[in-house]
């Protein structure tokens, strides 16, 4: 019997290659006899450069600046030409000092240096991986970081984060580093949100990031001033293209400014992984992350992972935290059953502390339950 275990993240809680350990640890105590290939998988957010070391890439450690302009030690993948960077790990949240939130300093520079010290390197295909962005900048640091020259009505540099977007008045984009014409960038994102609107970067994802209505305000403000600077300088308007508004704006500047083709982050992951040949012989697919709800259907993970077994006709089944969803949801996402740490541990603060060993005991539970209706 051979069995996928291919989990993302538990959010504040374990790394996907932890949670895969976890529950394959549970399916071996109940079936010693059975193929267990672990396969961590990410959505271009938080994990994307470990899913792809796990999948045999190389880890290269990288000091960039983080969101707030501290160095961070950080990393990317690299396996022959082709570099994976994720801006999470670099500039994202999890790398906010204290974990305090800071919606109009924050900034994209770091995620630039990374993609600037991967092209110092020699790569000649990036996938660049943007969920879990801390900054609503439009990008306008990943540009600078790789050369490109954001200036005031003055004619001087601007400073970083969000809030220095209202002073943005040209783009020069004559320093853009000379690696980026000879590499291709693949977008790997899980948002079709534009940068403008009541759908934008600021208006969906700024309260997230810790704006208050005011704040949300002066970001939507600075970002439409900085759209029509990218159009003047560009050509092109792609203030309202669906994914421009995702980590802030930073897939609004790479796809006007960088040429970045988008592609939703699981698929991209899985395609690095080996995930259709891995399925071949397999009986069923275990996946799952911390929450499954109502954005577990708009491309993140677990549903990814469910598509492409589905495709071969392979159950699958889930394991979260806690799970929102109804069965029709789950039935048309392609997930079989859910087993959730909230049923073992009722506890939110137990279940978080102790999600390694829950997640074992899930893996023994569906080995037992769901291995004698479903599996062969």
């Amino acid at each position: 019997m051979k069995i996928i275990v291919a989990p993302d993240k538990f959010k504040g809680s374990l790394a996907a290659t932890q949670v895969a350990a976890a529950i394959a640890a549970g399916l071996r105590a109940e079936l010693p006899g059975a193929e267990l290939v672990t396969i961590p998988v990410a959505d271009g957010g938080d994990g994307t450069v470990d899913a792809a070391v796990a999948a045999g890439f190389e880890r290269v450690p990288v000091t960039a600046a983080g969101p707030t302009g501290e160095p961070v030690r950080a990393s990317y993948a690299r396996r022959a030409e082709v570099a994976v960077v994720e801006l999470a790990c670099v500039c994202g949240l999890g790398r906010l000092p204290g974990g305090r939130r800071e919606p109009m300093m924050a900034s994209s520079f770091g995620a630039g240096e990374a993609l600037a010290a991967a092209l110092a390197a020699d790569a000649r295909q990036i996938i660049f991986g943007v969920g879990g962005s801390a900054s609503t900048d439009g990008g306008a640091g990943l540009l600078q970081a790789l050369g490109a020259r954001v200036l005031d009505a003055h004619g001087e540099e601007l400073g970083r984060g969000g809030v220095a977007l209202r002073d943005v008045a040209s783009l020069d984009l004559s320093g853009l580093h000379p690696g980026l014409r000879s590499c291709s960038l693949t977008l790997a994102a899980d948002v079709a949100n534009p940068l403008l609107g009541p759908d934008g970067a600021a208006e969906v994802y700024g309260p997230q990031k810790g704006a208050s209505p005011a704040q949300v305000g002066e970001l939507a403000s600075g970002l439409r001033r900085w759209a029509a600077v990218v159009m003047a300088a560009t050509g092109t308007d792609w203030s309202m293209v669906p994914g421009a508004g995702a980590a802030g704006g930073v897939g609004f500047a790479a796809r006007a400014v960088l040429g970045a083709e988008p592609r939703p982050g699981i698929g991209l992951v899985l395609d690095l992984a080996g995930f259709d040949a891995a399925l071949a012989g397999a009986a069923v697919v275990i996946t799952g992350e911390g929450s499954l709800d109502a954005q577990s259907l708009s491309g993140k993970a677990p549903v990814g992972v469910a598509q492409a077994a589905a495709r071969r006709g392979i159950p699958v089944v889930a394991v979260a935290g806690r799970s929102t969803l109804t069965e029709r949801q789950l039935a048309a996402a392609g997930i079989t059953a859910v087993y959730t740490l909230s049923d073992l541990e009722p506890d939110p603060a137990r279940s978080l502390a102790e999600a390694s060993v829950l997640l074992e005991r899930a893996g023994r539970v569906m080995a037992r339950e769901v291995g004698a209706v479903t599996w062969p």
